[in-house]
């Protein structure tokens, strides 16, 4: 094969591979995971998520499985983490904006004070849509294998996660935004379209 048809080749097989690429995109079939999420860490094959129980505060219990069904975004957070507290409002944001049928945004604290220190952090910052979930032994964390906190993970409709996110982030920033609505639509074939999140004047 002379040099030229190499050439003509290699230049063919580049541009095809870019097409599938953008098509893969553009069908949804790929994650966005550009710009703010580029550090998402991408669980493949979707594993699934561990069946670990934690508290809604009021004697009862909870585990993944009950939130089979939706996209699922679960953070694990402390009141004395600085990161997860700034991030908190962006979770509030998020929570209003795309919670419902289809998606839902899971709060576990993992302070060891339970509600006795989580119920007083909400009403100081004016938490009113997130869940006052508690995991005061750690056990969620620990089925997780998390590093540190906040750490962020994404479920799919069957539980699976998707993958996780470890540190802060704007979640209602438009990064963010572009792979939870990947997410979500690529979880149902008749998902509606999403608009952009209002985030509250500072």
């Amino acid at each position: 094969m002379g040099l030229k048809v190499k050439l003509f080749v290699l230049t063919l097989l580049i541009v095809t591979g870019g097409a599938v690429a953008t098509a893969l995109a553009d069908k949804g079939d790929a994650p966005p995971l550009s710009g703010a999420m580029h550090e998402f860490i991408l669980q493949t094959p979707p594993a699934p998520a561990p069946d670990v129980a934690f508290s809604d505060g009021d004697n009862a219990t909870l585990g993944f499985k009950d939130f089979k069904g939706k996209v699922t975004l679960v953070n694990l957070w402390a009141t004395w983490c600085a990161p997860c507290v700034k991030e908190m409002p962006s979770l509030e944001a998020l929570k209003k904006a795309r919670g419902g049928a289809d998606f839902d945004v899971v709060t576990i604290s993992q302070d060891r004070g339970g509600r006795k220190v989580v119920d007083p952090f909400f009403e100081k910052n004016g938490l009113s849509a997130l869940p006052r979930y508690t995991d005061a032994d750690n056990a969620v964390g620990h089925a997780l294998h998390i590093r540190g906190l906040p750490t962020t993970v994404l479920l799919d409709r069957d539980g699976n996660e998707i993958g996780r996110f470890e540190g802060g982030a704007d979640w209602a920033g438009r990064d963010a935004q572009a792979l939870i609505d990947w997410a979500i639509k690529s979880g149902g074939k008749d998902a509606p379209a999403l608009p952009p999140i209002q985030k509250a004047a500072n």
